[in-house]
């Protein structure tokens, strides 16, 4: 189980990418429509004024259940160990299991 403060600071960063996400993709389609390079310079320092974790590359995908940032699956949310525990106890419909 990952410690909760971590948790915290990645929902955080989520609920900050979600709010600064429509700025900074019109900042950008900006910058490539503008001829001249001291208005992108502009452009580029209000970009830069953003906070940082509102960044989407600064988001990690974590397990749902343990909250692992390690070995996720995106189809399913989950690790890769709680995954394979799930599909032993018949828990994932359609899921094939697999002895390793």
């Amino acid at each position: 189980m990952a410690r909760k403060s971590l948790i915290q600071r990645e929902k955080k960063r989520q609920k900050l990418e979600q709010k600064y996400h429509l700025i900074r993709r019109s900042s950008k389609k900006e910058i490539s429509k503008v001829p001249s390079l001291s208005e992108k310079w502009k452009i580029h320092g209000k970009l830069e004024s953003l906070p940082r974790n509102s960044a989407p590359t600064r988001l990690h995908r974590r397990c749902f259940s343990t909250g692992r940032p390690r070995a996720n699956y995106r189809d399913f949310g989950l690790s890769g160990h709680t995954l394979r525990e799930m599909v032993h106890e018949c828990l994932l419909p359609g899921a094939t299991r697999s002895s390793w």
